[in-house]
């Protein structure tokens, strides 16, 4: 049997590496966050990179979403197998393409990284807003739930293409699995050629638009004969459910890891059901999980199957024993009674004998995080003598009072886990770092890790948070880390603005780099950050990597310094093997900057090690309370 690959990739990435095996030609246009896959699918075709037909991939980029969209009409008319990335509003500009596309039949990919779309403000983050306005276009749709899905199923989706003539749009949630970095077991292009069917692809070229076979397509038709058209395109579109879930077999075969069009998960006599798809459906799974072995007789289906909705396959995977189901989407659509996952599963039951009750929630919207204390909401609301209906989870709603309240305290995690954040300044160096961290851990190492990193709207010059997960399993917690081993403060100044301590565990570690001498800390730091410090038995260390950096040339640059202390308090892996890495990484990162600079990163990752001072935490700080201000002095007392 083949050595399985491993690699630490994010879901942009994974996406590009099977949609490069599949596709002749590429029409791309960047829009946040997709632009990762085009920029990838770039670089390797101006490398050379053969995809599954031996040659290489065609890359054409437009000036806008519409030319993309064209371009990619245009090149699958003639027999081109083509591809496009996208997301949020670049995707409706795409739309009407879209209703071509389907119904001529072409079996174009538009690999998705879904955001919210612009409606009362404008935001980057993950929404399938953009994907749910394109229903009515005809466009087959699957979503991913992780890092690992995407590299699974993505191929499904191009093979599923071509064997139905059916273009696909493959979203997955935007800034959540497409920028999160996981370690990986990436498929070879061998193992998936099996999945392209030749003769569909030589059948879509034959009939590919050709001067010396010419032929008319897409006339103005008469009402005689429209409907017609449109109705026989059913035909198609029924067979897809089935030749996908033949695909997701034959992945499942090659990957060891179970597929379906719609993934159960729970007890098998289960009599609450959450349905959904996407980032939020993986947090449900390991939620169920645990509740399950405590006793509890839950469930959720996975859906990776959106359109076309199989009834068949759906009723399949649900036991006879379910007696309520809530359905959650991760978009809003306003004034429905309902959104569109719930519409398809209430639908499915219309018509159904002794059908179970099925209610509806939204969650997530605009990345807002969906923890597991919101699957435990559902749950119990759904065991309720009168479920809330049209209820929202992941937010405190106080104007329409439709939220569910969060259950607090449920944490779920693998074997070994161990969580670390990083409070760092946009353009310091910290979010670099901790990828060259992640990729260190994740390459060398049998551990399983995970990398999400947070900025605010400034990028540079603004607060950025990383959030690194290692572990002996597989890891599958698709939010923030809200209970961390190890918390980094690469910034003095955020001792004052942020609860830069919350959620540390009992024992854990915080490492701040501060020009503060240990004893000027008790005067220095708020009142607030030394209670946690002493009430939760923090191990507390201090580094001026500012001081440092500026003595040996680096300027602002603290990463190096900070990353090497990192790794020598938190234990993750050997400490020789880190450093040897991490120098290695040095040399990759900066050698053609010269031998210098090089040295000089390589003489920081060394004070960085040396340079760790411990801090002996005063009994007094677990009743510190900040001495108060005197604002007399500073403004008019009014009578």
């Amino acid at each position: 049997m083949a050595k399985k690959i491993f690699k630490t990739m994010d879901g942009n990435e994974a996406a590009a590496y099977i949609a490069y095996a599949f596709t002749e030609l590429a029409s791309i246009f960047p829009i946040t966050p997709s632009s990762p896959m085009a920029e990838h699918v770039d670089e390797w075709a101006a490398h050379g990179r053969k995809n599954l037909f031996g040659t290489t991939v065609q890359v054409q980029e437009m000036q806008s979403e519409k030319g993309a969209a064209g371009a990619m009409h245009g090149a699958l008319n003639t027999g081109a197998l083509t591809t496009t990335f996208t997301s949020s509003q670049g995707m409706m500009i795409m739309l009407s393409n879209m209703f071509k596309i389907s119904s001529e039949l072409l079996p174009g990919v538009f690999h998705v990284a879904s955001r919210t779309v612009a409606t009362n403000g404008y935001t980057i983050f993950a929404g399938h807003d953009d994907a749910m306005a394109m229903r009515g276009t005809g466009i087959s749709m699957m979503c991913e739930s992780s890092v690992q899905e995407i590299m699974d199923l993505a191929a499904v989706v191009h093979a599923t293409a071509i064997s139905c003539r059916i273009p696909i749009i493959n979203f997955f949630d935007g800034f959540r699995t497409s920028h999160e970095i996981q370690k990986i077991e990436v498929l070879p292009y061998e193992k998936l050629r099996p999945l392209l069917d030749m003769d569909a692809v030589r059948a879509f070229r034959k009939r590919g638009m050709n001067p010396d076979n010419p032929e008319a397509i897409s006339f103005c038709e008469p009402a005689e004969t429209f409907m017609q058209h449109r109705e026989a395109l059913n035909k198609f579109y029924d067979r897809v459910p089935d030749v996908a879930e033949g695909y997701m077999q034959k992945i499942s075969e090659i990957t060891g890891r179970e597929y379906h069009l719609f993934n159960y998960t729970g007890a098998p006599d289960a009599e609450f059901v959450l349905v959904a798809m996407g980032s939020g459906a993986q947090t449900i799974e390991e939620t169920v999980k645990m509740l399950v072995d405590k006793g509890e007789k839950v469930g959720c289906i996975n859906v990776h199957m959106f359109r076309p909705w199989s009834e068949k396959h759906f009723l399949a995977a649900l036991p006879n024993t379910v007696k309520k189901i809530a359905v959650l989407d991760r978009t809003k659509e306003t004034g429905a009674n309902g959104e569109p996952l719930y519409h398809s599963v209430a639908a499915t039951f219309a018509v159904a004998d002794n059908a179970p009750k099925v209610y509806h929630g939204r969650y997530g919207i605009a990345s807002k995080e969906f923890l597991p204390g919101d699957v435990v909401a559902a749950f119990e609301n759904l065991k309720a003598f009168e479920p809330k209906n049209d209820f929202t989870l992941s937010i405190v709603d106080d104007v329409t009072y439709k939220s569910l309240p969060r259950v607090k305290g449920i944490t779920t995690g693998g074997k070994g886990l161990k969580a670390c954040k990083f409070w760092g300044f946009g353009s310091d160096g910290t979010v670099g770092a901790n990828k060259s961290a992640i990729k260190i851990i994740g390459d060398n190492t049998d551990m399983y890790a995970q990398a999400y990193f947070a900025y605010d709207s400034k990028k540079s010059g603004g607060v950025t948070v990383s959030h690194l997960r290692f572990g002996d399993t597989p890891i599958k917690m698709p939010y923030l880390i809200n209970n961390a081993d190890f918390i980094a403060c690469h910034r003095q100044s955020y001792v004052h603005g942020f609860d830069l301590l919350r959620g540390i565990k009992k024992g854990g570690t915080f490492l701040l780099n501060t020009v503060w001498k240990p004893e000027e800390l008790d005067e220095k730091l708020p009142a607030k950050l030394k209670r946690a410090i002493a009430r939760n038995d923090v191990k507390f260390y201090i580094i001026d990597a500012v001081g440092i950096a500026q003595k040996i040339g680096l300027g602002g640059r603290i990463n190096m310094i900070m990353q090497s202390a990192f790794f020598k308090l938190a234990d993750v892996i050997p400490l020789d093997l880190a450093i040897a890495k991490l120098k290695e990484s040095v040399v990759a990162s900066y050698g053609k900057k010269g031998q210098n600079i090089v040295d000089m990163n390589n003489e920081a990752i060394d004070q960085g090690l040396s340079a760790i001072v411990k801090v002996d935490v005063p009994a007094a700080w677990a009743d510190a309370v900040d001495e108060p201000v005197d604002m007399s002095e500073t403004y008019e007392i009014l009578p």
